[in-house]
């Protein structure tokens, strides 16, 4: 392309966040309700335009390359390089990312009224560090992008959170970031030993067997906590249920993903002899984090704690399938996570509609919405319909790939973990239905729900989307499979091929 798209995509927030700042600083104390609409309309137009790019970005993508594509290096300082590139596995969360963000701005036009323009400048800033992460090339630069990610996402829980938003942004935060420290020793011990922190020329480096498992450890240590792994799964739900209904989308849409894309970016290339050594262990975690928070989410009694619990379970499917070993399930496991990006988004957002309305998320306070949100039910009833795996939305083609690849795998285990894993769709169902029947069916007891209004316009433009990309992925799949399916036949023959060596 004639411009450096990668870069524009990154960069592109920081140019709202700039005019937001100028925005507060040249406003008179007066202007202050302005700079809130300001600050609202730069911050979605910015995510708009970011989006545009990505679309851009992937119309001249060719997804029969399974090598990097729109490629950009520079050097910077002390010996360290500016590298970008996307493939066909990284490329889709770049879209994602740009994707949700809008809806993100939109869903809190209304919600946010206290330090807006803050607000929306620590999402902006949020959105350089993630599309940094899937967009780099250079170990250095995605641990700055990985760790510095912390930071907004930090101030947007503990500022604009619920009652407990304190304790939940330091939990989060402390958990994410510890569980880093050890890979950022890991970083500088194969910078010295490979001479280089390019990510294409480490993917093709053999280091050895033993240092492997060391290397393989320190790196699942930090991406076991992002997705998050049972057992170290206990700061998400916290993290969901303080957090501002957008924060919660982010988290379970992009931030998740960034453990399960450093599985497939370094582990499985970096450390194959490893991967395949630790799978067996890790389809036992998948399947009990698939089993046990299902069932701890069906005993939740806030419906925000159990969608966290659910997104738990399905990043389950996720590594199970990351570690089969074999396409199916490599591509499942992408495919699992675009899916629940946007399924468990939209989940997010349905509770954030009856919060702003009830202020409550208790799922004893409602029952009986469909006789005064019809609308609400019925978007509602699809998304939970989604997470349940219902065959024509994106829920279903993520877990049968997974379970077909994990039933399929080499290591010897795959036929149980598959078996196992299977019952936790049976589990979804109980508490995904039981959920809906208790919020949405039956007659109106309480008085409160009596006066409540359904979706407005701007709820219904936030949902269009999500929709329309779950039931077109669910009915053609072929739109994420044939953009991921080089890439991950190259990544998958090449783990094997370095494994049994």
């Amino acid at each position: 392309m004639m411009i450096p798209i990668l870069s524009a995509i990154t960069f592109t927030p920081l140019i709202g966040v700039l005019v937001i700042l100028a925005m507060r600083v040249f406003a008179k104390p007066a202007d202050a309700e302005a700079v809130k609409r300001g600050s609202r309309w730069v911050a979605l137009i910015t995510t708009l335009a970011t989006l545009a790019l990505a679309i851009v970005m992937m119309a001249g993508f060719d997804s029969a390359n399974p090598g990097f594509q729109f490629n950009e290096t520079a050097p910077l300082f002390a010996g360290l390089n500016y590298r970008m590139g996307v493939d066909g596995i990284s490329v889709l969360f770049v879209l994602l990312t740009a994707f949700l963000m809008p809806i993100c701005i939109a869903a809190s036009w209304d919600s946010i009224q206290d330090r807006v323009a803050e607000y929306m400048i620590a999402f902006l800033v949020l959105e350089v560090t993630m599309i940094g992460v899937f967009c780099t090339l250079d170990l250095v630069l995605f641990y700055s992008f990985f760790e510095f990610g912390l930071i907004p996402m930090f101030l947007i829980i503990g500022i604009w959170g619920g009652k407990n938003k304190v304790y939940a942004a330091y939990k989060f935060f402390l958990y994410t970031l510890l569980g880093s420290v050890l890979m950022l020793a890991a970083i500088l011990l194969m910078a010295s030993i490979a001479k280089t922190t390019s990510i294409p020329e480490l993917m093709n480096y053999k280091f050895a067997p033993g240092l492997q498992i060391w290397l393989w450890l320190a790196f699942f240590a930090s991406f076991a906590v992002k997705m998050p792994m049972w057992p170290v799964h206990t700061w998400l739900p916290d993290a969901h249920v303080e957090a501002p209904t957008a924060g919660s989308v982010i988290l379970a849409g992009i931030l998740l993903k960034m453990g399960g894309y450093g599985f497939l970016r370094f582990s499985l290339p970096m450390f194959p002899h490893a991967s395949a050594v630790f799978a067996p262990l890790i389809f036992g975690m998948s399947v009990i984090a698939i089993i046990y928070t299902s069932l701890v989410a069906f005993r939740q009694t806030d419906i925000k704690k159990l969608i966290a619990y659910s997104s738990v379970a399905h990043m389950g499917f996720v590594t199970m399938g990351i570690f089969s070993g074999n396409l199916l399930g490599v591509q499942g496991a992408v495919f699992q996570m675009i899916s629940h990006g946007l399924i468990s988004g939209a989940l997010f957002l349905c509770v954030g509609v009856v919060y702003d309305r009830m202020h409550t998320r208790e799922i004893a306070f409602y029952g009986g919405l469909v006789n005064r949100m019809p609308w609400y039910a019925a978007v509602f009833m699809l998304f939970t319909m989604g997470n349940v795996g219902l065959p024509a939305t994106s829920g279903f083609v993520g877990e049968i790939l997974t379970m077909t690849g994990a039933y399929g795998a080499q290591w010897g285990s795959g036929t149980w973990t598959a078996l196992f894993a299977a019952t936790g769709v049976i589990l979804s169902a109980v508490y995904a239905l039981t959920l809906y029947r208790r919020v949405v069916f039956g007659e109106i007891v309480n008085a409160k729900l009596a006066a409540i209004t359904d979706l407005n316009w701007r709820e219904v433009a936030i949902f269009t989307p999500l929709i329309l990309g779950t039931l077109a992925l669910g009915v053609y799949p072929h739109f994420v499979l044939g953009v991921t399916q080089a890439a991950a036949e190259r990544l998958v023959d090449t783990w094997r091929a370095a494994a049994g060596g």
